[in-house]
């Protein structure tokens, strides 16, 4: 059977490797205007990637001992983690509407158009706001999450 710090190790390495995926998805959303159809493929090629090397520790390892080893770093990295997916749902409450109105509007397929994205739709502000709001939230949680993790780490398995 293996050792519960091999699996510890590896779950933190791969939460730790998801970091630069998300840096980058998120690089190439900053830095390419107008968003076309192949730079949001793309984009969500590294984030899903991201959310794929954080998410499967969760399911795998972290959720199912959570109760077994509710101390006060389990117990807040368990809050700020399920906080940060919280405000995923909530960024892909705006992304999925942006998304619709972008693609009736054909902008991915025809990014040339001289469209201001809030004239697409009357709540396209609202959206646009909800997604910020959903990262912005996401990355502050998932950072703290992740110290937290790494000090929990730390004090189990290496003092």
């Amino acid at each position: 059977m293996v050792e519960p710090v091999v699996w510890a190790t590896l779950a933190a390495l791969a939460v730790t490797a998801s970091f630069p995926f998300y840096l980058y998805g998120a690089w190439i959303i900053i830095e390419n205007e107008p968003v076309t159809w192949s730079v949001l493929v793309r984009h969500l090629s590294f984030i899903l990637v991201g959310l794929a090397l954080t998410t499967g520790p969760v399911l795998g390892w972290m959720a199912p001992r959570l109760l077994d080893q509710l101390t006060g770093f389990a117990a807040m990295h368990a809050v700020f983690g399920l906080q940060a997916y919280a405000f995923l749902v909530f960024a892909l409450t705006g992304i999925v509407r942006i998304f619709q109105a972008k693609y009736e509007h054909d902008l991915y397929g025809d990014p040339g158009q001289e469209v201001a994205i809030d004239d697409l739709h009357e709540n396209m502000s609202a959206w646009r706001f909800r997604l910020r709001v959903g990262v912005a939230g996401y990355v502050l949680c998932w950072l703290i999450a992740y110290l937290l993790g790494i000090a929990q780490y730390v004090v189990r398995y290496v003092l």
